[in-house]
């Protein structure tokens, strides 16, 4: 069975390693995804203890600076999920794309709303990479 998926994609106008070295850094997450990480600090096995608006939950991100991979796991007590997440280059910028397919727990319409708040993230990442 396939699941629903949403790709989301930002241009952003800063260099693609400065990026994907901000993204990469689990700290750096309450700064840009505003809407989901109220807090973060450092957990076990690579995994970062965080606060959603939801309550606890744990994040992994699995970087690759070579191939611009920022995929991530994501764990929290209603549902687990895998996002694939790349930093692309685009002339002297980058694009950020990140897919998010719905966990089967989800209903349609909760996932549909929960990724529409991404959009505010994004411009969020937009705003603090192209300020500096």
């Amino acid at each position: 069975m396939l699941l629903d998926t949403i790709t989301k994609t930002v241009s952003i106008d800063a260099s693609p390693t400065r990026v994907f070295e901000f993204l990469a850094d689990a700290k750096n997450w309450p700064k840009w995804a505003i809407v989901n990480v109220k807090s973060i600090e450092s957990g076990e096995d690579g995994w970062w203890r965080m606060e959603t608006p939801s309550g606890p939950a744990k994040l992994r991100i699995r970087a690759d600076a070579a191939h611009g991979i920022l995929d991530h796991d994501f764990n929290a007590p209603d549902a687990s999920w895998t996002v694939p997440a790349r930093v692309v280059p685009n002339g002297t910028g980058c694009e950020f794309i990140i897919t998010f397919c719905r966990p089967p727990v989800f209903t349609k319409e909760f996932f549909e709303q929960q990724i529409a708040l991404v959009d505010q993230e994004l411009t969020q990442l937009k705003r603090l990479m192209e300020a500096a």
